[in-house]
């Protein structure tokens, strides 16, 4: 007998808390970045698979990558 397994999804929080950033960056990114779409929705809670996790932290990346600059020195 083959067992199902569900998929593990995350909530905005939840993304936020594994990629140690507030929520209010991971919520800025899920609502600027259309190509990042929930896999279900739960009532108003949307949850995400490990592939938008992977997205958001792709995201986040590039963010800092453009405000730190080619050396990774902080600019003023």
């Amino acid at each position: 007998m083959k067992s199902l397994s569900l998929p593990q999804l995350r909530t905005p929080g939840v993304i936020a808390r594994e990629l140690g950033v507030p929520l209010p960056r991971v919520a800025y990114i899920l609502a600027t970045r259309s190509h990042i779409r929930p896999t279900a929705i739960a009532g108003r809670l949307r949850l995400y698979d490990r592939q938008a996790v992977a997205m958001v932290r792709h995201e986040l990346n590039a963010i800092d990558a453009r405000r730190n600059g080619p050396a990774g020195e902080v600019r003023s």
